[in-house]
């Protein structure tokens, strides 16, 4: 039985996402393109629509780590799917069991809700990490490569003639 549990975020935890946030940031060498602000987090993860949702992993009603998730869809399947955008759990805390208690708890959420699937994207230098969903039994994708329009590339191109 897992020491930790899992909750829907609120909005009054959006100061403690976002430490979360830069906390993965810093883990992840990009502390710097941290852009977001708490009034950020509050309007889009509790705002009206909010497309994208939290949970909050806690120990002795103490917060040890975060989940940001969205549903994507799957015209394959003609179902939703859930992503999971950042799982995050403090340093003190990984080993113990709190991951696996997020991604159960997403996994349980997916199935709830009729999801086809549950994915997610990892650093190809997270070695610890890809381990650790390797022995979940989830698979990489090879035959995939993720793209991104951001910043000034999304701007240009959304305003260009092309």
């Amino acid at each position: 039985m897992s020491d930790f549990t899992i909750r829907t975020a609120h909005k009054k935890d959006s100061s403690q996402i976002l430490k979360f946030i830069t906390e993965l940031a810093i883990f992840e060498k990009a502390e710097n393109e941290v852009e977001a602000s708490v009034e950020d987090i509050e309007r889009t993860l509790f705002g009206d629509p909010a497309t994208s949702h939290s949970i909050l992993c806690e120990k002795d009603g103490q917060p040890v780590g975060f989940a940001v998730y969205f549903y994507n869809y799957s015209t394959w399947q003609g179902k939703n799917g859930l992503y999971l955008e950042d799982l995050y759990i403090t340093p003190d805390h990984r080993g113990a069991g709190a991951g696996t208690a997020v991604l159960k708890y997403l996994a349980q959420h997916a199935i709830n809700n009729n999801c086809g699937r549950f994915e997610w994207s990892v650093l190809d230098w997270n070695q610890p990490a890809i381990d650790f969903y390797e022995s979940l039994g989830a698979v990489a994708k090879s035959e995939w490569l993720g793209y991104r329009l951001s910043g000034d590339a999304l701007t240009h191109f959304a305003n260009s003639q092309r």
